[in-house]
This record gives structure tokens, sequence and C-alpha cells, in this order.
């Protein structure tokens, strides 16, 4: 989409944004532009996105929340004329084009998939996208990129997995980089996945609970008392345990619903882990940022520099003196810039790790599963 082309970690440089990613590539773009209320204005939108960074191929339009036929004509001979290149689609501005929000963005397709009418709606939008935009012309703007030359990475090494890792993967928790997985099994992990809301603890050399919104799940978290229980008992006995933003919600004492929140007409408690003393709190500021920092020995994912990224709604409140490996250079954390508290060989942090650029941490946890394992 245009409003996000050029959004990246910083005001003065294309890192970490889709142009940069379209630059390192050398793909052409196909720009998405809200028509909403604008016809020649476009073309002028246009324009600036494409003399901002020339060096980022913008090929192609599609116009988003277009009104009417002639809404439609007029933007599309605006943009074509004063930009020389073509507007491949034109989607209208209809209620089936929208999809549930929240205070951190959509419903993810994990949590909505099952339930008829989210299913439909995704089935909606997709027969509206085909009527509506040209993919012939779309695959005409593509671009034949030769194969890059083979070498090897770091998915490639093989090694005999013999360490099983449970990652929770359902409703609730579902917010994970697909490399995660490609890393845990390059350095010797099985990844065995788990519902905190509906199984058992399966038996595995550690966990890790990922990111998502336990906060909608929570009477169904609270419920499942075996899974909290198991949970703190693995802890305890020292099995590496890691909770990233959601997770970490879910292995404090108790997560609090304040009044306000959708409506509730006081506050609600539902207990949970209990792994750290303390307590979540929802709502409260809401924090999006990208975080660097560095971690210490006292971490389960071990010793060493990090990016990631923060995007949370509560806040974690954790008694004074809880230990912290983690410390922000860039980012809020937990609190004062401090993140990843730590007991036993358990981490929770709000920071969310990428996994490609967070690899020796990884590898580390899988090391420390494998230790860890051998020593009980």
């Amino acid at each position: 989409m245009s409003a996000v082309l050029y959004e990246g970690a910083d005001a003065l440089t294309d890192i970490g944004s889709t142009a940069s990613v379209a630059k390192i590539l050398d793909i052409p773009v196909v720009l998405v532009v809200s028509a909403q209320s604008i016809t020649r204005s476009a073309a002028a939108l246009v324009k600036g996105f494409q003399v901002f960074d020339k060096d980022v191929q913008i090929s192609a339009v599609i116009l988003n929340n277009v009104k009417s036929e002639s809404h439609r004509a007029k933007a599309v001979s605006a943009i074509e004329q004063y930009c020389a290149i073509p507007v491949i689609g034109s989607i209208p501005r209809m209620e089936e084009m929208h999809l549930a929000m929240r205070h951190l963005g959509l419903v993810p397709y994990r949590e909505g998939a099952g339930y008829s009418d989210f299913t439909a709606r995704i089935e909606t939008i997709t027969e509206i996208i085909g009527k509506f935009v040209d993919l012939e012309r779309f695959k005409s703007v593509m671009k034949e990129v030769p194969p890059l030359p083979e070498y090897s990475t770091l998915f490639d090494i093989k090694v005999n997995r013999d360490v099983r890792i449970g990652v929770a993967l359902d409703e609730a928790f579902n917010f994970y980089y697909a490399d995660l997985f490609d890393i845990l099994h390059a350095a010797g992990a099985d990844s065995v996945p788990f519902s905190p809301v509906h199984d058992r603890l399966p038996e595995a050399d550690g966990y890790i609970i990922g990111g998502g919104y336990p906060e909608f799940f929570v009477s169904e978290l609270e419920a499942n008392h075996r899974m909290r229980e198991a949970l703190q008992e693995v802890s305890k006995n020292g099995s590496p345990l890691y909770g990233e933003c959601g997770g970490l919600m879910y292995l404090t004492d108790r997560m609090t619903l304040r009044k306000g929140w959708h409506d509730l007409q006081k506050d609600q408690d539902y207990e949970m882990c209990g792994v750290f003393s303390g307590e979540t709190r929802m709502p409260s500021r809401r924090v999006v940022s990208y975080v660097e920092g560095t971690s210490t020995n006292d971490s389960p994912l071990g010793a060493a520099f990090f990016r990631g990224h923060e995007f949370h709604y509560s806040e974690v409140v954790l008694p004074r003196g809880t230990c912290y490996a983690y410390e922000l250079s860039r980012g809020i954390g937990i609190q004062d810039n401090l993140d990843g508290a730590v007991i036993h060989n358990t981490l929770g942090s709000y920071t969310h790790l990428h996994p490609v650029a967070s690899e020796s941490m990884f590898r580390h946890f899988v090391g420390l599963c494998r230790t860890t394992r051998k020593v009980s």
C-alpha cells in the first residue's frame, strides 16, 4: 500500500521498509492507492512516490475505495497521463471488503478460520479482487529475476534433530515468523505444536509461547488449569521456556481486564500460569516500536546483540528485584528499558525477536534444551 511503502526503522533511511526490499531484490512495485475522495490528486500522490526514490520501480497502480465509474475513470486517466504507468485494478468501496479490526490490527487468519462468517468474508474479498483487478496485466508487470547463485544458508545445515521443542500454536498464540521453525530445525530441534487453550502440555525438552491475543481467550486459558500447572512445573524444574509478548502475559500470575475494556463494568481478574510473580493489565499504553538491545549470560537465549520489535496494548508489572536479561538501547520493554525477565531457565519478554537476525540466540536456546535434558 502507498502509505507504508517507505515506512521503515527511521525517518532518514529506508532500512526495514518495503521499498528497501524491492531495491535489494530488484523487483517492480505495484502501488495500492486509496482513491477515496480524490481523482486528479491520486496522480499527484503516485508521482510523489515515483520521484521520492527513483531506484524504486513503481510499475503499476491498483486503486482502492473507488466510489463510482466516473470516479474510477477520472482517477485512472489522471494517473496514466501524468505518471505514465498503468492502473491495473480499481476496487470499489463496499462493506464486503472490510475486515474486523481490533486494538493491534486485523483478526489473525488462524483465529478466524473455522468460523463461517470469517471464512465467507475472506472468500468474498478474494472474489472481488479477482473481478476488479486485471490479473493478466498484473502478471505482465512482473519481472523475470535470474536465479541467484547457489550458496549455503543457515537453513541448509544438516543435523540430527535430537531435541523436541513445544511451540504454542492456536487461536490465542499465533504470532510467529515462519523462519523460526526453519531456524529450530537447522539447530537440531523438531517443533511440536500444542494449544494452551485446548491441550495438555506435551512432553518436550523446552517450550516456546509466542505472541497473540491471549486477552480474548483469557477465560479459556484460565479454565485449562492442567496446562497452567504443567508450565509452572516445567519452569521450576529448569526446562527452558521462552515467552514472547502474549507468552509473557500468559506466564504472569494473573491477567486483569480493566473496567471499560470492551464495556466491562468492573475489573476482572483471571489466573494465569504464575511462572512470574506479577500481573498483566489490559488495556494500557499502546506500544509500537522497533527494538535494539543486548542480552546477558543470564538469558536462556545467551548473550547477544539483538533487534526486534514490540507491539502491545498491555503492561506487565513485576516485583522489585526481578532479574532482567535484556537492556534496550531502543524500545521500552517491561520497564525502564529493561526486558527479558528471567527465572530458572525461563525468559519472558515484550520484544519479538526476528529469528534470522537472532539466529545465535535460538541456537543457544536449542543447545540449552539439549543440555538440560541430558542433565535431568
